[in-house]
């Protein structure tokens, strides 16, 4: 089973959530999460938050840990912690991205705490989908034609190779201080990425928007 981990982005859009959470996942609201998932008729599992952005009554018959406002963690990753403890792997976070930069900022390095813990996550929104990728090969069947960017993240830089994209690299070192990572394509059904030392994060562009 998977886990849905439902923050509280402002930027949030219900009838997102609403697709892309299925009926098997186990989910978890975050604090104001729960706000979300309620617009988009979704009955969470749990709930989790020291609930300083959501003050309403909470009508659910389910789990709720109440957090401590005063604590060194975010609600998000106490809810990866609680997740764990039940035995969950695969984390999907929703309403994570936009809002305040810190808090986005925040949420992904939840990716590389996911990972260090032996899980795998993925942050996803309308705009974009991201997800850490340690050492080993990655495959892209279904994102023809949308652009991508991947950078070196926790380490000073990341060796990697690209096959069946705009612009192909072959053990090429990117560092963390030259953007270099910025804007690919995949341009095949058999895309295909490899990390051979390091850590990075790559960014998937759902919906076209340049600024």
């Amino acid at each position: 089973m998977r886990c849905v981990i439902i923050s509280g982005s402002p930027e949030t859009n219900p009838n997102f959530i609403k697709q892309a959470v299925k009926s098997d996942d186990y989910v978890i609201c975050a604090d104001r999460g729960y706000e979300f998932a309620k617009l988009a008729g979704i009955e969470p599992d749990l709930i989790v938050g020291d609930f300083d952005s959501y003050k309403e009554k909470i009508s659910v018959p389910c789990e709720i840990v109440k957090l401590n406002p005063h604590k060194d963690d975010t609600d998000t990753i106490h809810s990866i912690d609680l997740a764990f403890e039940k035995g969950f792997t695969d984390f999907l976070l929703l309403g994570v991205l936009g809002g305040r930069t810190d808090h986005t900022f925040a949420n992904i390095t939840a990716l590389l705490y996911i990972a260090d813990k032996g899980g795998r996550g993925v942050l996803l929104s309308e705009k974009e989908r991201i997800e850490l990728l340690k050492k080993g090969e990655y495959f892209y069947k279904e994102y023809l034609g949308k652009t991508f960017s991947l950078f070196p993240f926790g380490c000073d830089s990341v060796c990697v190779s690209y096959k069946g994209v705009e612009y192909p690299l072959e053990r090429y070192t990117l560092k963390s201080s030259v953007p270099l990572g910025i804007s690919n394509v995949f341009m095949s059904e058999k895309s295909e990425i490899k990390i051979y030392d390091g850590n990075a994060i790559l960014i998937i562009n759902l919906k076209e928007e340049y600024i």
